[in-house]
Order: structure tokens, then sequence, then C-alpha cells
């Protein structure tokens, strides 16, 4: 099949944009297009190609509007849906789907390596925002009465913060392929032992693949990060997640349960080094991605989204979706934006281990090379998609 397209979807609207990427291989040849209500069709050079749409997703033929040939791209033209397209898959947070009194297993993602056993939390709460206590002496007209308490659980306690959760390690169920904490270096430190010397101790990581979990925050208390630990209940069996697709929904989580509390669409993502790797601008998180590999159906590529499409998963592939605007800050890169952001209010500062800091630029890299080139870049920041 030839009639290699994209089509971004609004639900809020019923609209979409389509991009017919065929026409960008034969730029100089005529091609003629019939948009139907639940196909599409593309001739060209006395061929006939025809992709049928995902059920559910209904074109208006007769809105059809501001066609344009763009040399790269291919064309492009505008369409109204004649009826909401298929509602995307309720998304549950991770502090709804903790519950008390039941037993939980927690494993590492990357590996699937049991973390902890059979734990059963009395008490599942929030806790405030990470800079809550700058905010201490605008609320009380006397000293801070918080000034030598921590926020730290109790044995059953689990308390979720933005992108992560802190749980007692005083009485944890390891089995024998257990996190430990150590250092870069690999020197094993007790985690209810001797105080913690150096950043580098604090480091929790997966004995069987080394990849970092967390960190102790004291001598009792270790913080999980929400992008490193899957959790299951107990009398469920292991379903494990390919990564990308694991960072992108806790991320895309991470971003939407903000924006909706805090009404911010604007994020650094920050390592677990104090560096800030990415600037993110949450646009819309209501899209729903159609895109048919055409003749390119024959090799795997990369999807707007990392993973890899081979001509098995179908000549249609469908994806909820945000959109989101970044901007990279490693080596330096636009430090005077991230300094203006780094000291705006409205930007709030998200958490994650460096390493996947790193893993959600390439993620984001990819989604934004697999673009047609005119869309790939908005002002100064560039476009990408993340999986819901």
């Amino acid at each position: 099949m030839a009639g290699a397209f994209l089509m971004e979807i609004r639900r809020g609207t019923q609209s979409a944009l389509l991009v017919i990427r065929a026409a960008a291989e034969l730029p100089s040849a005529p091609v003629e297009v019939s948009v139907c209500v639940d196909s599409l069709e593309v001739r060209s050079g006395g061929s006939c190609d025809a992709a049928a749409l995902p059920p559910g997703v209904r074109l208006a033929p007769s809105s059809c509007r501001g066609l344009r040939r763009l040399r790269g791209d291919g064309l492009h033209l505008r369409v109204r849906l004649r009826g909401p397209p298929p509602a995307a898959d309720v998304v549950c947070p991770l502090r709804e789907s903790l519950k008390s009194n039941k037993n939980y297993i927690f494993y590492c993602q990357s590996c699937g390596d049991i973390i902890v056993k059979d734990r059963k939390f009395l008490r599942v709460l929030p806790l405030p925002s990470e800079n809550w206590s700058d905010l201490v002496e605008e609320w009380c007209c006397h000293p801070d009465p918080f000034a030598r308490s921590t926020l730290h659980p109790q044995h059953g306690d689990c308390f979720l913060g933005d992108t992560f959760f802190l749980l007692n390690s005083g009485s944890e169920s390891h089995v024998p392929e257990s996190p430990v904490c150590c250092s870069e270096a690999g020197h094993h430190v007790s985690q209810s032992g001797s105080s913690l010397k150096s950043k580098e101790n604090t480091r929790v990581i997966c004995k069987r693949c080394k990849t970092m979990l967390g960190e102790t925050v004291s001598s009792d208390t270790i913080k999980y990060y929400v992008t490193e630990v899957i959790i299951q209940l107990a009398e469920e069996s292991f379903s494990p997640t390919p990564r990308s697709q694991f960072v992108q929904s806790m991320v895309v989580q991470c971003l939407l349960e903000l924006s909706s509390a805090k009404s911010t669409f604007r994020f650094t993502i920050k390592g677990d080094n104090g560096k800030t790797y990415i600037l993110i601008w949450l646009l819309n998180s209501d899209t729903l991605l159609v895109e048919s590999l055409g003749s390119l159906s024959s090799h795997s590529i990369f999807t707007p989204f990392g993973d890899i499409l081979m001509p098995s998963s179908g000549p249609v592939g469908t994806w909820n979706a945000v959109k989101v605007l970044y901007q990279p800050c490693i080596k330096c890169r636009n430090k005077d934006l991230a300094d203006a952001w780094e000291n705006d209010m409205g930007v709030h500062p998200l958490k994650f281990p460096s390493e996947t800091c790193l893993e959600l630029l390439l993620i984001l890299g990819l989604s934004t090379a697999s673009l047609p080139p005119s869309l790939r870049f908005m002002n100064s920041f560039q476009v990408a998609f993340l999986k819901m």
C-alpha cells in the first residue's frame, strides 16, 4: 500500500489534520485523494491504494478544507468528524489505584525482580507539594510549627508525591534479590545502619539489573520513583510493560494530574542530581493519532512514540496521546530559558532518576523525528506526542 498517512484528531473540536505522505514520494506527479466516511483512497501514477479507518472514526468528506502540498511532507488538509471518536482509556492515577488493607507486590520495572513482597498499607496518603514548607510563613502567624517535624511514613504507611512514593523500610519483607542502597563505586550500606554520609550512598538500586529505583530519605524511609517500579495486587500475576510505553504512561499521568489540580501546563524535568534535562509545555491531552505506514509497512519503523511498529501490527495504528512542546537542556542548551522557568512560579518541577530523564528525552526526540518536517517545530519549541 503506497498511501501512507498521519491523522491528528482532536476530540474536543471533533476535527482532524490529515497528512497524506504518499504525495511526498512523487512531488511532481498528480495525486488524487478521495476522502470517504470510513476510508481514504490515493490515486497516483495509475495505481489506487485505499486504507480503512479504525472503528469509530468517521469523517465528514464535505468538510474538507485547507488543501495544500508541502515539500517533504505531502498533502495537508483539515476535515471534521461526523461524531465523537472512541473515548480514551481512563488512566487511573497511582494515588487512586493504591488502596489500604490490600496486599501489594512491588516489581522492578526494568527486569521484573520483586522489590517488596506482600506489603499491606493501613494508610495511603498524598504528600503536599515539594516546596510546601516555603509557604508556611504565609499560613501561620506564629513560628513554624513544622520546623522540627518531618513527613516520614510509619509502619503500614504509603505517602504519595508527584513522581514518587515513600515507604517505611523498617519491616520490609524483601526476597533474596532485594534492592540495596549502594554507592556508584559499589560499596554496600545497610538500609537501617549508620547515617548516610554522601549523596551516592543514598541511591537504591535493583540488585539484579542495577537500575536505580529510588533513594533513601532517612534510615527508615525509602523513596521509590513511579517510573521505576510496577505495583500490582499480590493475587495478580506479573505482566511486564515495554520500557518506552511505561515511562510515557507514568510521565503523562504526572502531567495530566498536575495540570488538572494546579492549572499549570509548564514543567521542568529534573534529575536526581539536581540538573534540569527538559522543559515541557503541555499543549493538549485530547489527541487521537491514526497512522498508516503505507508502502513502508514492509519494514519496521519508529512510530511517533519511539516504539517499533512491525507489519504484523496491522496497516493502521491508533494511539491516545498528549501533545507537548519541549526544549532539551542538556549540555547547557537553552540555559537562559531554563533559568527563567526555574524562577517562574507557574512552572512545576518534576524529579526523576537522571537516567530516566535521558530516556524521556530520547523518546521525545524519536517522536519529533517521526513527524512530517513541517509539524516538528512550533515557534522555538520542538513538538512531540506521548502515549497515554
